[in-house]
């Protein structure tokens, strides 16, 4: 069995944390507080004339684009090629054979050093710093719209939790293997619609099953694609509570059908939110209704067992590794019911290939729109001119200017690190009294021998053994993906890929040394493992031939999360959504996108963003129809219902 570390793995293959290629990356890289051991370099880089597309290693993934890809050499590195191009409906089905040392480039636009905040800044519409899901939504649609963006991307792969990496003929998932929005039906399928808005698209396999919860008293419940087989199984354990059961979800459609039968733009732009109120009144009407509510509260207005409502607690605290990290209690209605109801409606579908695809795919989209992304982009400050966000500045000098700047940082790292103390605005002050960091993850990809795994396995696992109180515990649940049940072609022939997630805290990894890091490492997953050998797979210990574990360090180092968290966490028990910030701040200029905007976390949720996002900028650069005082009248109402919370 090969063991490796994401902090002390083997060189060579192209690799999430690590590879030969990262060392080299890491070593240009000033230090920032967020990232650790990060040698500085104050040498200023040579300003590049090309918009780059580095094409990252993914040689099993499927992306089909309207355009063909054009390159041309660039320096003496070798990026990729296509291994092979068909016409599919006057699309192009490209299968990427790829190798990591980059770079070919797309000879698009330049990529434009501005020198100063008065030259048109630098000639872009907007920048985007980082380059997940939130981010490239927000970057893909605006470059539809005929904005021209830059994406700074510090790592030397797109997607941030939402990439890939391979090891030994495996390739892992960063991030979440469930993938909610991918459907060819409805309003909600995000991913589906954010592909096609730039000509591509992916292959994806259904989901029989969204989730098999493992819980305490040996309940055992499948979360089924079709939804009247979920509710036949979970009334079937609960008779008692089928009146209570069939009312909460039934609640719980009721606004994702309000929400799926309407065009999602910005919630912060006037002239669309009439617009809509105006055709579809009642579903608005019902969505504003249930923007101050939690799914807990609606729970127990219809269900009194508290095992039911723990189970509940369990299928929204399963979504701390999809939207939420809390209990139903916290977790806003809305929220709540996007993902309840759309495993359902649209289902869960794992595209081809691997969850890299999405962000390689929408990366090549913003490329051939004129735009263009540029790695190994360490972005350390956002320039405030008269108090108004005007530009970037990287860590090795160099500085590019923009009409706007979008972050696609935590609100933690885009107001703690990229702006200055001083500049932080009240707003936000306020934001972090009501909310504070959700905790991270211990994360373990493994590679096993598939036949410890029974014929019949579910791909995603959500395992809770003994008390119900452990729910919200470091390391009392475990969420188990294995993409390899609906991809086989992920790993070696023979073998599965092991995902596990557990909640995991920053502190409980800070003042080790590297010997008893590493040794923590492998006593915490050891526990993990053994648990999931007890209760799901005997022998699986004995079956591991590849395994790394990740701490919160690890996704706070690569991932540029302020303490490896993935989003807020209410303090108390909030007031559905009025509290999470949406796209525009009190700095001019400056907007956010991610799981630490309105609707919140999760893939579906962070392309919402993206999308809301991209809407506000295009109308504050021409692009959009916009009107000065609704929006000023709008944003006022919008900055007071979130002082309520």
């Amino acid at each position: 069995m090969q063991v490796s570390s994401f902090s002390n793995s083997k060189a060579g293959t192209v690799g999430f944390p690590n590879s030969q290629f990262f060392l080299a990356f890491k070593a240009s890289q000033l230090g920032n507080p967020g990232f650790l051991y990060e040698p500085i370099c104050t040498k200023k880089a040579k300003a590049l004339n090309y918009s780059v597309l580095y094409e990252p290693r993914g040689s099993k993934q499927s992306v089909s684009c309207s355009k063909p890809l054009k390159t041309g050499n660039y320096s003496n590195q070798e990026m990729g090629f296509l291994k092979s191009v068909k016409r599919n409906n006057n699309l192009f089905s490209v299968r990427a054979k790829s190798v990591m040392d980059v770079s070919k480039v797309v000879e698009k636009d330049d990529v434009t050093e501005g020198k100063s905040k008065d030259s048109g800044g630098g000639g872009y519409d907007a920048i985007v710093i980082g380059s997940g899901i939130g981010g490239l939504v927000a970057a893909t649609q605006l470059a539809v719209k005929g904005a021209k963006v830059l994406v700074l991307e510090k790592y030397v792969i797109p997607g941030g939790s939402s990439g890939f990496y391979e090891r030994d003929g495996y390739t892992f998932d960063v991030g979440s293997s469930v993938m909610f929005g991918f459907s060819d039906k409805g309003n909600l399928n995000l991913i589906t619609q954010a592909l096609a808005a730039v000509g591509c698209k992916m292959e994806v396999i259904p989901d029989p099953t969204t989730v098999h919860f493992h819980l305490p008293n040996s309940l055992s419940v499948q979360v089924h694609r079709g939804y009247d087989d979920f509710i036949s199984e979970l009334t079937s354990k609960f008779p008692h509570e089928k009146e209570g059961i069939h009312k909460f979800y039934n609640e719980c459609w009721k606004i994702f059908n309000a929400l799926n039968s309407l065009e999602l733009k910005s919630l912060e732009e006037p002239i669309y939110l009439f617009g809509q109120f105006f055709k579809k009144p009642v579903e608005c009407l019902t969505l504003a209704y249930y923007l101050p509510q939690n799914a807990g509260s609606i729970a127990r207005n219809f269900i009194k067992d508290p095992e039911v409502l723990a189970f509940i607690d369990a299928e929204v605290a399963d979504t701390c590794f999809i939207v939420s990290t809390v209990n139903a209690l916290q977790t806003p209605m809305i929220n709540a019911s996007m993902v309840l109801c759309d495993r359902h409606f649209g289902g869960i579908n794992y595209p081809v290939g691997g969850v890299g695809g999405i962000a390689k795919s929408l990366t090549k989209g913003l490329v051939d729109h004129g735009s263009g992304i540029l790695y190994k982009a360490n972005v350390t400050s956002i320039i405030i001119d008269n108090g108004k966000a005007v530009g970037v500045k990287l860590s090795d000098g160099r500085e590019f200017f923009a009409k706007t700047i979008i972050s696609n940082a935590t609100r933690w790292d885009t107001f703690g690190k990229l702006l200055k103390k001083q500049d932080l605005p009240k707003e936000e002050e306020n934001f972090q009294k009501v909310y504070v960091k959700a905790p991270s993850f211990l994360s373990i990809h493994m590679g096993v021998k598939a036949e410890v795994l029974p014929p019949d396995t579910d791909c995603h696992h959500f395992v809770l053994e003994d008390d119900w109180k452990n729910l919200e515990e470091p390391y009392g649940s475990i969420f188990l993906s294995i993409p390899t049940i609906l991809d086989s072609s992920l790993a070696p022939k023979g073998r599965h890929i092991l995902h596990i997630f557990t909640t995991s805290s920053i502190e409980d990894w800070q003042g080790l040394s590297t010997k008893d890091y590493e040794a923590k490492k492998e006593l915490v997953a050891d526990k993990i493992i053994s648990r999931l050998e007890k209760k799901l797979f005997p022998g699986l210990k004995s079956s591991v031939e590849f395994k790394e574990v990740g701490t919160p360090k690890t996704h706070r180092r690569y991932l540029a999360r302020d303490s490896g968290t993935y989003g807020p966490m209410p303090r108390g028990v909030p007031k559905g959504l009025l509290g999470m910030p949406f796209n525009t701040t009190a700095i001019n200029g400056l907007y956010c996108v991610g799981d630490s905007c309105f609707p919140g976390q999760g893939v579906i949720a962070v392309a919402f963003s993206g999308v809301m996002c991209a809407h506000r900028v295009a109308a504050d650069v021409g692009l959009e129809k916009k009107s000065p005082i609704l929006d000023a009248g709008l944003l006022g109402i919008l900055g007071w219902l979130r002082s309520l919370a």
